[in-house]
C-alpha cells in the first residue's frame, strides 16, 4: 500500500461558505471539543497570523487556546469567528 498525505480538511476551506458550513457542522453536533478543533481548523486555513492580526490576540496564545487541550473563552471564539467572517446566530432546536 502507498503511503498516502495526511488528511487536513483546511485545504478545503477556501472560502467564507466553506468556513461557514465546517463550523455549523461542528456547532450541529454539540460537542464543544468539536467546535474548537474546527475553529483551529478554519483558523489555520485563513492563516494564523492573519486571524491573530484581526483578532487582537497573539498567534501563541490562538495556537494554546484552539488546542486539542485548550478551552478557548467566549470572547476568544467569538473574535476568531468575526476574523473568519462568521456569525454566531441562534434558532429554535427541533424537538428531541
Amino acid at each position: 500500500m502507498r503511503d498516502m498525505p495526511p488528511y487536513d480538511s483546511a485545504e478545503f476551506l477556501d472560502s467564507d461558505e466553506a468556513v461557514a458550513e465546517y463550523l455549523a457542522a461542528a456547532i450541529e453536533e454539540g460537542d464543544a471539543a468539536m467546535l474548537r478543533r474546527a475553529l483551529g481548523v478554519a483558523a489555520r486555513a485563513r492563516g494564523m497570523t492573519q486571524i491573530a492580526r484581526e483578532t487582537g490576540l497573539s498567534r501563541e496564545s490562538l495556537y494554546r487556546a484552539l488546542s486539542d487541550d485548550g478551552n478557548p473563552s467566549l470572547d476568544t471564539a467569538l473574535r476568531v469567528l468575526n476574523a473568519l467572517n462568521v456569525r454566531l446566530t441562534a434558532c429554535v432546536a427541533p424537538p428531541h
